[in-house]
């Protein structure tokens, strides 16, 4: 893996929607059920919206819809995009012909006026981004004025953390891109991360005209811990560093 100065999206981001689509049906399967997703980032994300009734959301990327089903039980007139064509046909399938579905990608310019949404969603998609200069430009110019993004990321500390075990040597406060391979329902594809130390994100933010008003650890979801006693800490809150959780206002 090599550092990188932060520049404009291309290739490494189409790569990421092209393994996507070789996992869809596989990935969409194990994010149902498991702990990570369906046990702790869901929930968090949940939890951060509040009461959405009536709100207009952008679930950017969107993947297979859950979360997009989600908040529209929960009263939301929600818009989704995805990179992933594979990916979006799968969330047709869950939320029906009617919703609001488009392949976009973040890494170019959003197909929405200006002040569209009154909150972004931005679940677990930052990090397949190099630069998120234009990507956060582009979901504050969609928002209200006082809009959120409320966005989850892989948790710097978690992934520096998991190198320093494998015995890895990096330096926790460069940017740097990190290619995983990943096989689920028999499909494999490789999927490129972009990594970048904690202050990086907040300036990142900043720059963009965002007001940062929430920076969450939460614990995972209740019942948690009786489905995956060997993965959640016997601990009071059961709490562990997995993602890192933000709530920003587009003031």
């Amino acid at each position: 893996m090599s550092a990188a100065p932060e520049s404009s999206a291309g290739p490494a981001d189409r790569a990421v929607a092209n393994g996507y689509d070789r996992i869809a049906e596989g990935y969409t399967a194990e994010n149902e059920t498991n702990l990570l997703n369906a046990y702790y980032e869901r929930p968090a994300m949940l939890e951060l919206a509040g009461d959405v009734t009536g709100r207009r959301i952008l679930d950017a990327g969107c993947g297979s819809g859950p979360l997009f089903a989600a908040l529209r039980d929960r009263g939301a007139i929600v818009t989704g995009i995805d990179s992933s064509a594979g990916m979006v046909e799968l969330a047709r399938r869950r939320l029906g012909a009617d919703a609001d579905l488009r392949v976009a990608d973040l890494a170019d310019p959003l197909p929405f006026p200006d002040g569209t949404f009154d909150d972004v969603i931005a679940s677990l998609v930052l990090h397949y981004l190099e630069d998120w200069g234009p990507t956060l430009a582009e979901l504050r110019r969609v928002l209200t004025p006082g809009g959120r993004l409320i966005a989850s990321v892989e948790h710097p500390f978690a992934i520096f953390h998991m190198h320093h075990v494998a015995g890895e040597k990096i330096n926790y406060f460069e940017t740097r891109d990190r290619t995983e391979e990943w096989t689920t329902g028999g499909q494999t594809a490789q999927l490129t991360f972009w990594d970048r130390p904690l202050h990086a994100m907040s300036d990142a933010f900043v720059r963009a005209g965002f007001r940062i008003s929430v920076i969450s650890e939460p614990p995972p979801a209740p019942g948690a811990r009786e489905l995956f006693p060997t993965q959640v800490p016997d601990t009071p809150s059961g709490a562990f560093i997995s993602f890192l959780f933000f709530v920003l206002h587009a003031d």
